[in-house]
């Protein structure tokens, strides 16, 4: 009986980087615009002719837009970095099992 032959294994070259996720970076932006929004609202005393949670509702549009456009910038600029920072690796690809060499 003849073995298998085993195929020889392929070798590539690979990109590592840590790159950073987008959904987080936009949510945090947006929250960190609707605390700012609050302040705005409820903290700083203004014109006795508004209310205040109208205020908040008029800030809270811009304010957590803005922060939501922040969050992307702070994510494009780490997602560059980690261009600069990127590594080079070689991968060698393993050849799967059927099972039968398990004891």
């Amino acid at each position: 009986m003849s073995s298998p032959e085993t195929p020889a294994p392929e070798r590539r070259e690979v990109t590592v980087r840590r790159a950073p996720k987008y959904v987080p970076f936009l949510i945090l932006g947006a929250l960190v615009g609707i605390a700012v929004a609050a302040f705005i609202a409820f903290g700083i005393p203004g014109d006795e002719n508004w209310d205040p949670s109208a205020v908040f509702g008029f800030f809270l549009v811009l304010c957590g837009a803005g922060g939501a456009v922040l969050g992307a910038i702070a994510a494009l600029v780490l997602d560059r970095l980690s261009v600069r920072r990127a590594e080079r690796a070689v991968v060698e690809s393993v050849p799967e099992s059927d099972g039968d060499d398990l004891p």
